[in-house]
């Protein structure tokens, strides 16, 4: 049966997904296990095994249409070449996050709260359709890029916990894509967009935030926002959880009176840690939660944050273990993969051709503006780097390899800085052995082709010579 989007002011489109017999679905486990989803998020395939309706919705650029994009059959993976055909040849955004658990708890563009968001009116952005790509199952999908300004969100809900009543949050989110700022949420949040309490929010966060709770290492960590902070456990500040380096996680936060907890593991594999176990934090017994869904941004429309978000629920009730541990497994069969196949190069070492010695940053510093050098390769953090959805090359957290003031000239120094959008923060790790500036097109450059400790890196025109040459290594 097709399904029609009907947008004021636009066109009505239709998509018509295939059927098949239905298969079980993250939703259908927490069914069973007395702790139904009351919302149900996803731009990557059904979370029940029989639902067959909308994913997402896409407006393009082009003439401002709109299309529903849904899955190849029931209980399937998205059909995302509605999407590809629909969007060719212009850019499109995700208006629409479609609910599948029946109650039209829909997300779409955030408006303004305490922070005002960079669209016009204060409204938050909405994300690229196309800046995320991925296979689930083998199949092409695409998941809901949050650069900093980006944010969805749902004040009118139905059915979500509010009060101390209880309840489960996960998301699958990327394990590359994040940074230190406030804040990649999704979750319960207050109705208003005011952060003037504690204890009105329950959501998942992913990154490598310091302000408020933090882990063990450089981050991230899944943690909840909990309203007035983060918390990564029982106290304010630092708690001892694992920093994680999935390329894909499972991020979960349920809670109940005086009750809370933590879980998270990797979405293409595996099971669960626990990291945190135990009471409310003081001062947040009993909660007060208000019931609004929203993703990206933090409760008072805080929109610095990032990230990117393939599916996620919120339940009725306080999810067991074993019922997590069903998810969690449902999760890691659907196949999650980067859109090349195969795994991404992660917290992998650049090894220079000519020197042999690896691209590092001096002292292990995380100092913006720090010039990135040859060293003798050691296997530390400061040599090990991440390439993100976004085409960053990630290092010690939440810092990326950077052309410096977005220079595009030979000698251009290559640094560390915060992480963000911009395209002199883009790699490309070619083929060839070389590694090129998005924004420049020169080459990571060994200057003046020197190979000694302490050598410093610049971008420098491409010619092919030994000291452009790199090679990763796990």
């Amino acid at each position: 049966m097709a399904t029609l989007a009907v947008v004021s002011g636009g066109s009505v489109v239709a998509d018509a997904p295939g059927a098949r017999a239905a298969t079980t679905g993250p939703c259908d486990i927490y069914a069973a296990g007395g702790t139904p989803c009351v919302a149900a998020h996803s731009t990557t395939r059904a979370l029940y095994g029989a639902y067959n309706g909308p994913l997402y919705q896409v407006r393009r650029t082009s003439d401002n249409t709109t299309r529903d994009v849904g899955v190849l059959s029931a209980g399937g993976v998205v059909n995302a070449a509605t999407q590809d055909s629909f969007c060719a040849n212009t850019s499109c955004v995700i208006t629409i996050i479609y609910d599948q658990s029946g109650r039209n708890n829909r997300l779409t563009q955030a408006p303004g709260g305490y922070w005002p968001g960079p669209a016009p009116g204060g409204w938050d952005n909405l994300a690229d359709a196309k800046a995320a790509p991925i296979t689930v199952g083998g199949q092409k999908a695409y998941g809901v890029y949050v650069s900093p300004g980006t944010g969805y969100r749902n004040n009118n809900t139905n059915g979500v916990a509010t009060g101390d009543q209880p309840e489960g949050i996960y998301a699958v989110v990327d394990g590359t894509h994040y940074n230190q700022w406030c804040c990649f949420d999704y979750g319960n949040a207050q109705t208003d967009g005011q952060a003037d309490s504690p204890a009105i929010m329950e959501t998942v966060y992913f990154g490598a935030n310091k302000q408020w709770g933090y882990g063990a290492g450089a981050g991230p960590w899944v943690m909840a926002d909990l309203e007035w902070g983060l918390f990564s456990g029982v106290n304010a500040g630092y708690n001892n959880i694992a920093s994680i380096n999935h390329r894909f996680v499972t991020a979960m936060v349920k809670g109940e009176p005086n009750h809370w907890a933590i879980r998270g593991g990797n979405a293409q594999s595996g099971g669960l840690t626990t990291y945190f176990d135990g009471r409310r934090p003081n001062g947040y017994h009993p909660m007060k939660k208000e019931g609004a869904i929203l993703l990206g941004i933090g409760g008072d429309n805080s929109v610095s944050g990032r990230g990117t978000f393939f599916e996620g629920v919120l339940t009725s009730g306080y999810p067991l273990p074993a019922t997590e541990d069903a998810v969690q497994a449902n999760i890691a069969g659907a196949g999650y993969a980067p859109a090349g196949g195969g795994t991404p190069a992660q917290s992998v070492q650049l090894v220079g051709t000519q020197s042999g010695r690896c691209v590092d940053v001096p002292n292990g510093s995380t100092t913006n503006g720090t010039q990135v050098q040859l060293w003798d390769c050691t296997g530390g953090t400061a040599q090990r780097f991440t390439r993100t959805a976004g085409g960053q090359l990630q290092v010690s957290g939440s810092k990326c390899l950077d052309a410096s003031g977005q220079g595009t000239g030979n000698g251009t120094k290559v640094i560390i800085w915060d992480c963000h959008e911009g395209a002199n923060q883009q790699w490309n790790v070619n083929a060839n052995g070389t590694v090129t500036g998005v924004q420049s097109g020169l080459c990571l450059d060994a200057a003046n082709a020197a190979t000694a400790n302490g050598t410093k890196l610049v971008l420098w025109a491409c010619n092919g010579q030994q000291n452009q040459q790199w090679s990763l290594r796990s």
